[in-house]
């Protein structure tokens, strides 16, 4: 599954160059030579069926095999492909390419770094891989891309409708997966090709044609001309005995009038290429030559080499009406049972990955900007580039083989640690108190002139800015705080030694938040700035959570890692818009007292409490039962359980009973630990002042001893009356209505009741009545659905034995080893929900 960016046309008669070599087709017969020359002049032609075809291949940047492998091994034609490939030519090549872009005959379309996916991409990482293409082509060719083409992602977004399409300026999109009931319809109705309205409140502003591809995103089987094709193609020497010029025509004239009635306008495009194609370009051309040369002399129907754009042109240039498309073609579905919604949760490590790296990104850029960029040390070039590439349809998406995935992931690894280092160095900059960072940052920031700047390595009365910076600051970034650890912060404080913590806040207003950040010690306090102590408070790590903590950090360092006590120091931190804060950990003589609470401890429910809402849970059961918001006294009766779909054989399910390990009730957060099962555990969390819960998931490995695939879902249930309807996001930006069992476009036929209905979140899903809303936040990609009035859950891992039969060849079972030992387990996965 794969991505095409380029097209060669044959232009007014030139020859086609860079892909093709010209060549003269030369048979002999004893005593007679003949030498045909084909004539591809042909161009668009008012009153005739007219058949544009469009040479084009499809490459991924990662699928099969990894980006590095594709390239060497295959065609080079996308963006990320085609700047590594222009890197490597001459100037006196790279000026023939310019002149083919010039002349029209190669052509950019879509022009992102990548094709991204459309369910698993936030749009801001969207608006960067597409920015990221189009600036190269920018600068290189001085052109800009005219046209969308996402052939092959799975399902279709409205974000790319209109903020990836419409207002990227394009002026069509072109794609081929759509469900297949949809697609049987619109051939029915001719409404393969539409005006789509992606945005409520944008309306016609950012609106653009859009046409679903007649053959997905190949030719017919007969007129595939790849140099591995067992297919019949043209044999126009009338001396040889399977001579077959007027059959092929017959054929092709055949299917394109049978195409012509599913769609408007006397123009309809073939797409002459496929995953891949191209390898040796000139089986492809020689055909095509033949087949327009010989359709035209036959005269029933004009066939002339074009691309995207130039179809484009013709269809608005009809001047027809065409059909209006509001929403989004999620979920995709190719038949009856197969339904392309499983992957909406694959790999879900590596989707959290992403997610995290791109706020990591966002925020050195900043960075970057305000102490200035140095190219010949780090910068953020690489991470750019590898997030660029994650954003692809079998990147993020999780669809790619085991080894790309790592192979991702690696690339994401080595990307960042140089943006730590962009980001530590200007922080130390920025610390340092430069005044040409001060002029580049808004005045709200400027307001905050009163914090201490620096990174202390011992106990000073007053500290110093330029005297840290003479002794040398060394920042490091706590990147595994997803499980819960951090050498820097876990080691122990001798006497008169500080740990200075330096918060950034990379968005445009002051944030007040809670940190958490793990210690081995609850003898410590916390300073801010101006010397002030700041509440604090200790809460022991869960066991489950220091299981997943042991093992990971040992298979990441390669070595046993810190035992004995270890806890979460949570306080409260306040940071500029666009800038940062310093707060110091210090020693202290005597620990600080926490207390943790068992289930029996408790005379009746469980309650969590904060100054806008409650939790209660149930003594005897473990189970949330309710919630209850103050301010608008009202209360939601709350269940939540897990279960899990097999992933093998159909929509069967376990339920699992929770039980309560324990309960810390403080000052600034309460907490209820929570076990599942041996192998699914969570936190529940509520700050003092919070108007939502935190919930921190783990989950994994999970158990396939029994030959069962597994898909992990977390189900809430409510008694909300929300009859069919729930709310799920586009691409982190819109939400749309979704109604259970139901399709705008078509009258759907339900065959699979729980796949038909999931749907791609990246930022959350909701469902509501008259009176109350209910919504779940996530943190990374991920499905989810309301299977049942009143009920909203999240596919939140996958495990699979088996694939899927298309194309990857293998199955979803994704397993971490610690390097030098036998032991090895499925991957355990932490997810972080707000709601």
């Amino acid at each position: 599954m794969k991505a095409a960016a380029a097209y060669i046309a044959d232009m007014g008669g030139s020859k086609l160059q860079w892909l093709c070599i010209c060549s003269l087709l030369i048979n002999i017969c004893f005593w007679q030579s003949l030498a045909i020359e084909y004539n591809t002049k042909a161009g668009p032609v008012e009153g005739k069926l007219n058949v544009h075809l469009v040479p084009h291949t499809h490459d991924d940047v990662g699928w099969l095999k990894t980006v590095d492998q594709y390239y060497v091994g295959s065609n080079s034609s996308i963006q990320a492909f085609f700047k590594r490939w222009w890197r490597q030519q001459s100037e006196e090549k790279r000026e023939i390419v310019r002149r083919l872009v010039e002349s029209g005959q190669l052509e950019f379309i879509n022009g992102g770094w990548c094709m991204h996916d459309e369910a698993s991409t936030y749009y801001v990482d969207m608006i960067d891989q597409t920015t990221l293409g189009h600036r190269f082509i920018k600068k290189e060719f001085g052109k800009v891309p005219r046209v969308g083409w996402q052939i092959d992602p799975f399902g279709h977004s409205a974000v790319q409708g209109y903020l990836l399409s419409a207002e990227v300026g394009f002026e069509a999109l072109f794609f081929a997966r759509a469900d297949y009931q949809d697609i049987a319809k619109r051939r029915e109705d001719r409404t393969m090709e539409m005006i789509w309205r992606g945005s409520k409140s944008l309306g016609s502003s950012a609106q653009v044609f859009t046409g679903i591809l007649a053959h997905h995103y190949d030719p017919p089987p007969e007129f595939r001309y790849d140099i591995k094709t067992t297919e019949t193609t043209i044999q126009d020497d009338p001396f040889l005995y399977d001579y077959n010029v007027e059959q092929q025509i017959d054929r092709f004239v055949q299917l394109a009038e049978e195409q012509a009635k599913q769609f408007r306008t006397n123009h309809i495009m073939w797409t002459m290429g496929e995953d891949f194609a191209y390898e040796n370009a000139n089986t492809w051309f020689k055909q095509m030559d033949k087949l327009i040369h010989y359709t035209n002399k036959d005269g029933r129907v004009n066939a002339f080499y074009s691309t995207p754009t130039i179809y484009t042109t013709e269809k608005y240039a009809a001047n027809e009406s065409w059909p209006l498309k509001t929403d989004d073609f999620f979920p995709y579905a190719d038949c009856e049972h197969c339904y392309w919604t499983g992957y909406f949760t694959s790999r879900p490590a590596l989707k959290g990955y992403v997610r995290k790296l791109s706020g990591v990104l966002q925020a050195t850029r900043q960075l970057e900007f305000l102490v200035g960029r140095n190219e010949g040390k780090p910068n953020t070039d690489s991470l750019e580039e590898a997030m660029a590439i994650l954003q692809h349809h079998d990147g993020v998406s999780g669809t790619e083989r085991q080894h790309v995935a790592d192979d991702y992931a690696v690339r994401l690894s080595r990307a960042s640690i140089e943006a730590e280092d962009v980001m530590k160095s200007a922080l130390v900059y920025l610390m340092s108190g430069n005044q040409n960072c001060e002029d580049k940052i808004s005045t709200v920031v400027k307001t905050n002139a009163k914090r201490h700047k620096g990174y202390l390595l011992e106990e000073m009365d007053s500290p110093n800015t330029s005297q840290y910076i003479r002794k040398g600051i060394e920042l490091e970034q706590c990147s595994l705080m997803n499980i819960s650890y951090c050498p820097k912060s876990e080691s122990k404080l001798g006497v008169g030694m500080s740990l200075v913590v330096v918060i950034y806040n990379s968005l445009g207003w002051i944030r007040k938040e809670f940190v958490k950040i793990p210690v081995s010690s609850s003898a410590l306090e916390v300073l801010d700035s101006d010397g002030g102590k700041v509440e604090v408070q200790f809460v022991p790590i869960d066991p489950a959570s220091r299981r997943v903590r042991d093992y990971y950090a040992a298979s990441f360092r390669e070595t046993s890692v810190q035992a004995g006590s270890l806890f979460n120091l949570y306080f409260e931190v306040s940071v500029p818009a666009l800038g940062y804060s310093v707060y110091f950990i210090k020693a202290t003589k005597s620990e600080t007292s926490w207390t943790s609470k068992r289930p029996q401890d408790f005379n009746g429910d469980i309650i969590l409490d904060s100054t806008e809402m409650r939790m209660v849970f149930s003594n005897s059961t473990g189970l949330l039962k309710q919630i209850r918001y103050h301010e608008h006294e009202v209360s939601l009766p709350v269940e939540q359980s897990f279960c899990w779909y097999n992933g093998s054989d159909g929509n069967t399910g376990e339920k699992r009973i929770q039980a309560i390990q324990s309960v810390i009730q403080g000052d600034i957060v309460s907490e209820v630990h929570q076990q599942f099962s041996p192998w699914v555990s969570q936190v529940v969390r509520l700050y003092k002042n919070a108007e939502d819960a935190e919930i921190d998931f783990l989950v994994g490995p999970i158990p396939v001893d029994d030959n069962l695939g597994k898909e992990i879902v977390a189900q809430f249930m409510t008694n909300l009356s929300s009859n069919g309807e729930f709310f799920t996001d586009s691409n982190g930006r819109d939400f749309l209505k979704r109604i259970r069992n139901y399709r705008k476009d078509w009258d759907l036929d339900i065959h699979e009741e729980v796949a038909g209905n999931y749907y791609p979140l990246n930022l959350g899903i909701y469902l509501k009545d008259n009176k109350t809303e209910f919504s779940l936040l996530v943190d990374r990609p991920l499905g989810g659905s309301s299977i049942f009035d009143g009920e909203l859950e999240l596919m939140l891992h996958r495990r699979l034995l088996h694939d899927d039969g298309r194309g990857v060849g293998e199955a979803i079972n994704e397993t971490v080893c610690i390097n030098g030992t036998n032991s090895c387990e499925g991957l355990t996965v932490s997810l972080h929900l707000h709601g």
